[in-house]
């Protein structure tokens, strides 16, 4: 396993070095950047204050007709602000340097360090993200499991026609229905839909202040948990009905054990092998995970929101160093995943693996 493990480290620089080469090489064809933006911004300020002025744009690496009311000193010490006065390969070589060492540099738009900005936005994101992963473990493995075993009844077929609808509609379509009928929208006002906490939160107890938390989070929370409940719930009923069909299950049955013990001392360790290993990368997800629809409906400034803006504003430093360090994360995380499934099954093995 330990040469395994080594290709699949040294497999990650070339695809993360790709992966960012792309990413990097596409934002120098995209129209409006830091640059533009700011002439575009000091040529509508002097518009404003002389009664006119024209300013338009153009692609790639083009500059705003108003630009041309600008100094080429002006110019260039945008270009040097913005780190533009350099070639695009020196440029994205001193990049890939300063993030080898999770150095992310500073957001054009917030004028903060990226990492600051990242970690101020986390807890929106942990909040929604481990709420949705708990939930989802905790209700749709014992569901499942229920499914296998009653496959085919009335229960079975309820319980699916219940799940797929809540995975037929879109989390922002659910969160709007829940703001209508509990959020104070036509009906009843039972749970607060802005922020994580109250404004009054840190004048409460401990207890009022879990309490205000936990209350905050129901109308999000079920939003985004209840469309995650269909896949997994599925995956738990298809895998131990697989299970359940194989000789080892029958054999234990002759021996006169009881259905409990058939199930939870033979089955149920070999069915849930899917779940156990795609553990890492949802609990991982769970961290990172961000909603730009639920977060805009229910006013919760996260990851999922920072990334929307990013984008829109141009905002390079941000929208790089977050996906280099995603794109780590999920490498790293492929790699767990495939240990896991050697702990978590025997016969599994990788020697010999190219």
């Amino acid at each position: 396993m330990g040469a395994y493990i080594a290709r699949r480290l040294l497999l990650m620089i070339p695809t993360l070095f790709g992966i960012m080469a792309l990413t990097f090489l596409v934002i120098q064809f995209v129209p409006g950047g830091p640059v533009e933006q700011m002439i575009a911004q000091m040529e509508a300020g002097a518009a404003g204050g002389h009664g006119g002025g024209e300013v338009s744009g153009s692609a790639g690496g083009g500059i705003y007709r108003g630009a041309k009311g600008l100094t080429h000193e002006q110019l260039t010490a945008l270009n040097r602000l913005y780190g533009f006065d350099r070639p695009p390969v020196e440029r994205f070589l001193l990049m890939m340097r300063n993030y080898l060492t999770f150095e992310f540099g500073e957001s054009y738009y917030h004028h903060r360090k990226v990492v600051d900005l990242v970690i101020d936005k986390l807890p929106v994101s942990i909040s929604l993200g481990m709420w949705t992963f708990v939930l989802t473990y905790l209700v749709s493995i014992p569901l499942g499991i229920r499914k296998a075993v009653r496959h085919g009844d009335r229960f079975d077929a309820v319980t699916s026609a219940l799940i797929l609808a809540g995975y037929s509609i879109p989390g922002f379509v659910l969160g709007v229905l829940l703001i209508v009928l509990f959020g104070g929208g036509s009906f009843f006002d039972l749970f607060p839909i802005r922020g994580l906490v109250s404004d009054n939160w840190s004048e409460l107890s401990w207890f009022g202040r879990l309490t205000d938390y936990l209350w905050h989070m129901v109308l999000p929370v079920t939003a985004s948990v209840v469309g995650s409940f269909a896949v997994m719930t599925m995956l738990t009923k298809n895998s131990f009905l697989e299970e359940i069909s194989k000789q080892y299950v029958l054999t234990a049955r002759a021996k006169g054990l009881t259905e409990n013990a058939v199930l939870y001392r033979h089955v149920f360790r070999n069915a849930l092998i899917p779940l156990v290993t795609g553990f890492p990368g949802a609990f991982v997800a769970a961290f990172f995970s961000g909603s730009l629809l639920i977060e805009t409906i229910f006013t919760l400034d996260g990851l999922g929101l920072l990334g929307y803006e990013s984008v829109i504003n141009r905002d390079y430093p941000v929208v790089l160093a977050t996906l280099y360090f995603y794109t780590l994360l999920g490498l790293i995380t492929k790699l767990i995943t495939d240990i896991t499934y050697v702990i978590a099954d025997p016969r599994i093995t990788f020697e010999g693996s190219r």
